[in-house]
């Protein structure tokens, strides 16, 4: 199969996202994996999904929702119009340079009347989601200037409304979105293990301070992270994030 990536061109964004996840699915299936499986029966009853359903799992990441795998980079995706009758996609759209672009892929390959259903990490962050980012400002880490981020222009509100309307704008019906809350359990050097390898935008920090600063930051990881014990050698954290879902016309 041709390579996507050769034939639609990527965004500065898309690229930055390629780079930082590359080599890093162990460490991710061991760190952030199942705190991003959490919402994957939501997107199931969402989506209408029962047995037989034709479904597309796009970012499948460690295959949580999906069986076959085929490599392709969205927004071009090499099906057919059509050709399935649900498509979900757990927390794909945050790492996506074109995300309107995106949608209006995901409803070409969905048959008219398919349903689409679609998780995202929102502006509005439970506390476990601000602990890292509390650590790095504790420990006076700097934060890297060359970070992925979303052209402005690309840009949404990262919100149920928001995330709704991006729906409604990429042509789907009946959009509607709602926020998921619930506490991720995690051990101490668990959570610790995904920034420590570099995985996701933390990991980034981590992996560009010195070695005195990422000594600084895991202390004032653990220092912050008592306020989630949750006995035993356990931490509960609190997430939330946004869960959209429509119909293809």
């Amino acid at each position: 199969m041709t390579d996507p990536t050769q034939t639609q061109p990527q965004t500065a964004f898309d690229t930055a996202e390629r780079t930082m996840w590359s080599g890093r699915a162990h460490a991710y299936a061991a760190s952030f994996a199942r705190l991003c499986a959490h919402p994957v029966e939501h997107l199931l009853d969402a989506a209408g999904i029962g047995t037989g359903t034709h479904v597309l799992d796009v970012g499948t990441g460690t295959g949580t929702a999906g069986v076959e795998a085929r490599v392709a980079a969205l927004p071009q995706l090499p099906f057919p119009d059509g050709e399935f009758e649900a498509v979900i996609g757990n927390f794909v759209i945050n790492h996506v340079g074109r995300p309107r672009a995106a949608l209006t892929e995901l409803r070409r390959v969905l048959k008219p009347g398919g349903r689409i259903a679609l998780t995202l990490w929102g502006a509005r962050r439970g506390a476990g989601q601000e602990l890292f980012g509390r650590a790095f400002a504790a420990a006076e880490a700097v934060i890297p200037a060359d970070l992925p981020r979303l052209d402005p222009a690309e840009d949404f509100a990262r919100t149920a409304d928001g995330f709704a309307e991006l729906l409604r704008e990429a042509g789907f019906t009946d959009a509607g979105a709602r926020e998921l809350e619930w506490d991720h359990r995690a051990t101490l050097d668990e959570w610790w293990g995904g920034p420590a390898a570099g995985v996701a935008t933390a990991g980034l920090v981590v992996t560009s301070q010195d070695a005195g600063t990422v000594v600084r930051i895991r202390r004032e990881y653990v220092r912050l992270a008592g306020e989630f014990a949750a006995g035993g050698h356990e931490l509960a954290l609190p997430h939330i994030a946004v869960l959209a879902c429509g119909r293809a016309q």
